[in-house]
């Protein structure tokens, strides 16, 4: 995309007027999409994008400029303009960039357009038909494939110039089941930073069934109660808890600024004893990896949380400098249109040791969050409210009727000392996270665990 040549005038350029360090973003994107609803294919789109970003630093202040004109004179344009907001001397600085090779751990078969489109077609016509299947109650079901393949240059002042290649692809099925009463809906939406063979490796026809008897059961699902009671998440996309309101909280996009419920509790108890959790950005293949970062630096597994100890925060570079830790190849962005920040990859909490029939049976009468949705959370104070797209109470011990409405509501830091189970079968989900730098693939991810008191929100008194 910009040669080694190009790119050392460029940084010079970016270094000009004062900046101590500099660095460039350039990307070129392939991305398709096809989606089917009411058994109609509704849309098949191809798209390119291409850019690049100049980033300058001086001490822990950052400008950013980026543009689609990658030729050498564009590229020195974006450079000045963005020197020029730290000042106005015109010193002559040489950069010498040395080329790194970096080992692809992501092994693809099918490149993005191998495939045609009436085969992806095909595939999602067979996820319609298997959701309705489940129930003539399933009214409206909707499919959609999706794939990418960004190429990455980064360059930087430290004599940093190397490449990578992310390859993405995703299967959604939504399924609304309705009756009389409403509508509920069930979703599946796995991927993997891989190609079309990973979508040939799933049970499409078993996903859309999920989503559709998901939807069907929460149809005739009463109302939850409400009150403070004793919760099992389950394994997958239950960790989407951990993630938004312990997670963010552990990125330096927060801790740096001194606006995280974490700041300053390095070393420090802030979870039980049976809490292990991870931010592994080297898992072959998973949604959230990478082989390096956006900043350029390899990816590496981050131990966050050790037998309840924080033990690593997640930093990329103006953290690193705000808050004088080395950097941990943390820095990511959706494109080039975005200064990369602190972010999180593949995050989870590790297997435990407990069985999960036993904190079922030995939990007396509370809750099971089966499949967990969308919420909200507060990094500064922890505060967080989440769905649970398909719950069931439990009583005695034993696991009851479906409820629907329940929310989870509480603190992260409380969440975190109050697991009192941790099982052993640990499983991701993905997922989009947004933030300052765009939205980009996340896991999350976790084994059963039991929380022994949370506050749950529903619609009804609980007796």
């Amino acid at each position: 995309m910009i040669r080694k040549s190009d790119a050392e005038l460029i940084l010079s350029r970016a270094l000009a007027t004062g900046a101590d360090f500099a660095e460039i973003f350039a990307e070129n994107v392939k991305a398709g999409e096809i989606s089917l609803l009411s058994k109609k294919v509704e849309n098949a789109a191809f798209s390119r994008s291409v850019g690049a970003g100049v980033r300058v630093f001086q001490g822990t202040k950052t400008v950013y400029a980026y543009t689609n004109d990658l030729t050498l004179d564009g590229m020195l344009k974006c450079a000045s303009q963005a020197a020029a907001a730290l000042g106005t001397a015109k010193n002559d600085v040489p950069v010498v960039l040395c080329s790194r090779i970096v080992p692809n751990i992501h092994g693809v078969q099918y490149e993005v357009g191998d495939v045609q489109g009436k085969r992806k077609a095909d595939l999602l016509h067979l996820a319609d038909a298997a959701a309705r299947s489940v129930s003539d109650e399933i009214k409206q079901v909707s499919a959609g494939l999706s794939d990418s393949r960004q190429d990455v240059l980064i360059a930087n002042t430290e004599g940093l110039y190397v490449t990578d290649t992310r390859v993405h692809t995703r299967l959604r099925i939504s399924a609304i089941a309705r009756n009389e009463g409403g509508n509920q809906t069930g979703s599946q939406s796995p991927g993997a930073q891989a190609g079309y063979e990973f979508i040939e490796s799933l049970n499409v026809e078993g996903l859309a069934k999920q989503a559709a008897t998901s939807a069907v059961t929460m149809l005739h699902a009463d109302f939850c109660p409400a009150g403070n009671m004793p919760v099992v998440i389950e394994n997958g996309f239950g960790g989407v808890i951990f993630h938004e309101a312990c997670g963010h909280a552990l990125e330096a996009t927060a801790v740096g600024k001194g606006s995280s419920v974490f700041c300053g509790k390095m070393g420090q108890q802030i979870a039980s004893v049976k809490v292990n959790a991870v931010d592994d950005g080297t898992i072959p293949n998973a949604w959230g990896s990478e082989n390096i970062d956006d900043e350029g630096n390899p990816q590496m597994r981050r131990q966050l949380i050790k037998d309840g100890i924080l033990t690593s925060y997640m930093i990329d570079r103006l953290g690193s400098r705000r808050m004088n830790l080395p950097m941990t190849g943390s820095g990511r962005r959706q494109s080039y249109c975005f200064a990369p920040t602190s972010r999180m990859s593949n995050t989870f909490i590790e297997a435990g040791t407990d069985d999960d029939e036993e904190m079922i049976a030995t939990m007396g009468d509370g809750l099971y969050a089966k499949q967990m949705g969308g919420g909200s959370v507060n990094p500064v104070t922890g505060e967080f409210n989440f769905a649970v797209n398909e719950g069931y109470l439990v009583r005695d011990g034993k696991i009851t009727e479906p409820v629907r409405g329940a929310t989870l509501i509480g603190k992260g830091a409380d969440i975190l000392f109050n697991i009192d189970r941790v099982g052993k079968n640990v499983q991701r989900a993905q997922g989009m996270c947004g933030s300052v730098s765009g939205s980009i693939p996340t896991d999350v991810g976790q084994p059963r665990i039991r929380v022994s008191a949370i506050t749950v929100g529903g619609r009804k008194e609980d007796k």
